[in-house]
């Protein structure tokens, strides 16, 4: 008797694959519902968390802080520990403010050729990011850079400038896992040797360092003390489409919104409050509402020189938009001035001459 050969064949099932589930989508922050976004710079002191809370009682639903002293360098106290960043960002969250700018600190000079700044610049640069993805800022704002066109040797001095920053823009950002941040190019107002006055350098900036995550921020009083003439329809239209042009409005992700002190074209950086300088009220009512502009967030950067101009300048913004908010909060307190103290030559002498017996 033979016996039966028995032959087993497993038939494939498409249903028996072993499929991982897919990531889920990637939460949208809710601050990009589409609605408007009013927010100030506030100040840190005391605890960074608080500043939150200003902005939040202020009537603003998004806000600008620095990480740390904007005008001292980094000696390694300003590192934010873990415990402050998550404290930090479980109140944004509860608030629901945003976007979160953080604008870098004033002595960093991306555009420096002097060796010890340039090396200061961009390790201080570098402790910016890390600070800003520490807090789960949304954008992290810097001023390009300065330098005397005499002290590039090459051929075209500007061109050596943007060189410059784009590459210390690389290298401050070296090893560092952005997530959802961007860096914001501000334009500037044209003084002294600063680059960014063009929109056609701040171009050439985001063109040579496509690796890093770029944008632009335009602040409206150096727009207008560059030259463009915001304080009319026309104007306006004329800017942005300037803009849109050069850099493409789409890297626009903040705008600045400064009033000046100083006419138009006069390349000096002075802040006003909002419809008391020399743009004027409708100008910000047209630009706070302007259809090109819209999904961007609105930052004040005014001064405080008595109690309730922060207040007053939010409130001032929301109001343009067709909407009345009461902030509830105390605000911030004025700052204080550097009082200059002119002494005639004849005064001085009659101090110096010694008293006689």
């Amino acid at each position: 008797m033979t016996e039966e050969q028995h032959k087993s064949s497993l038939a494939f099932d498409d249903a028996d694959e072993y499929r991982p589930e897919p990531l889920p989508p990637p939460e949208i922050p809710a601050w990009k519902d589409g609605s408007i976004r009013i927010g100030i710079h506030t100040s840190i002191a005391g605890d960074i968390t608080s500043a939150l809370d200003i902005a939040h009682g202020l009537g603003a639903n998004a806000l600008q802080i620095f990480s740390s002293s904007p005008r001292m360098w980094d000696r390694g106290t300003s590192r934010i520990t873990e415990a402050d960043a998550t404290r930090f960002r479980a109140r944004r969250k509860e608030l629901a403010l945003g976007p979160l700018v953080i604008h870098a600190n004033y002595l960093i000079n991306l555009a420096s050729p002097n060796p010890v700044l340039r090396t200061r610049s961009i390790q201080g640069f570098h402790s910016e990011i890390v600070r800003a993805v520490a807090l789960g800022a949304d954008y992290l704002v810097i001023h390009p850079g300065s330098a005397p066109r005499s002290q590039f040797r090459g051929a075209d001095p500007c061109a050596d400038a943007v060189a410059a920053i784009a590459t210390g823009l690389k290298q401050a950002a070296r090893g560092v896992k952005f997530g959802d941040l961007r860096i914001l190019l501000e334009n500037t107002a044209g003084q002294g040797s600063c680059v960014g006055a063009r929109l056609e350098e701040l171009k050439a900036i985001l063109d040579t360092a496509p690796d890093v995550p770029l944008g632009v921020c335009i602040d409206t009083a150096h727009l207008f003390a560059a030259g463009w003439d915001i304080r009319t329809a026309q104007g306006l239209d004329a800017a942005l489409q300037d803009i849109d042009r050069v850099i493409g409005l789409a890297h626009v992700a903040v705008i600045h919104t400064n009033d000046s002190k100083v006419p138009h074209g006069a390349r000096v950086d002075r802040h006003e409050h909002i419809g008391k300088g020399k743009i004027g009220l409708d100008a910000f009512r047209r630009i706070v509402n302007h259809a090109l502009l819209a999904g961007r967030a609105f930052i004040l950067e005014t001064p405080i020189d008595l109690p309730g101009d922060d207040k007053r300048n939010v409130a001032a913004l929301w109001r343009l938009t067709g909407r009345t908010i009461r902030a509830k909060g105390e605000g911030m307190k004025p700052r204080k001035k550097k009082i200059r103290v002119m002494v005639s030559a004849r005064v001085v002498k009659k101090i110096k001459r010694p008293r006689t017996r």
